[in-house]
């Protein structure tokens, strides 16, 4: 089995430095123009299936990134990026990138600690769901020889992908994943590995 772990292009909230989280916010045309290389670079992989996050930027990516493939797409809430509540939609990054909110600086640098924000989510949340998609696919007799494409989120692929690493005390494994950046894993006897980790193939 081989898995590619994708995460969307760029959004204009991503752009603004808000916190998008749960909101379905479409694709910036950077983030389309991107996932459109992305796609481009990737044209020879023989994609079997595809598994979303039913957020449109996430469906969008896929979309684009698979170009005329006639394979399925299936919409999975599992990998959908972790709800922020009541801090959606919020500013968290000043002009200069420096975090100007204190749930999110949690967020990002003791991630273990961000407390689950009014009817949001916190990380054991996000790593629960991701892990049950994980197990489910990853254990899939009909799946064991396909070659798989996951489109999803920054913090839902690094919960995704802790399955592999193993290190919750480094959630972030050095940085949040680039915009259409792909993690390639294979999947064989049970054990997954990295064939590559946060690619990006394309920048504009």
């Amino acid at each position: 089995m081989l898995i590619y772990v994708l995460r969307h292009g760029i959004t204009q909230w991503n752009k603004l430095k808000k916190v998008q989280g749960a909101m379905d916010i479409p694709l910036a045309p950077e983030g389309i123009e991107l996932a459109k290389r992305t796609g481009e670079a990737l044209k020879d992989v023989p994609f079997d299936i595809c598994f979303t996050s039913p957020l449109a930027r996430a469906r969008q990516t896929a979309h684009y990134v698979l170009g005329n493939r006639q394979i399925p797409v299936v919409e999975d809430k599992r990998i959908q990026e972790i709800d922020f509540g009541v801090l959606e939609g919020s500013r968290f990054k000043d002009e200069q990138g420096k975090i100007i909110s204190h749930e999110m600086e949690i967020f990002f640098e003791e991630p273990q600690k961000f407390e689950r924000p009014q009817n949001g989510e916190n990380i054991s949340d996000i790593l629960k769901r991701t892990r049950e998609f994980w197990v489910e696919k990853t254990t899939d007799p009909a799946l064991a020889d396909k070659t798989i494409l996951v489109s999803s989120h920054g913090c839902a692929v690094r919960a995704l992908l802790q399955n592999v690493y193993q290190d919750p005390e480094h959630f972030w494994h050095g940085c949040v994943p680039p915009n259409c950046s792909i993690n390639l894993l294979e999947v064989k006897d049970g054990k997954a590995r990295f064939l590559e980790e946060d690619k990006v193939y394309s920048e504009i």
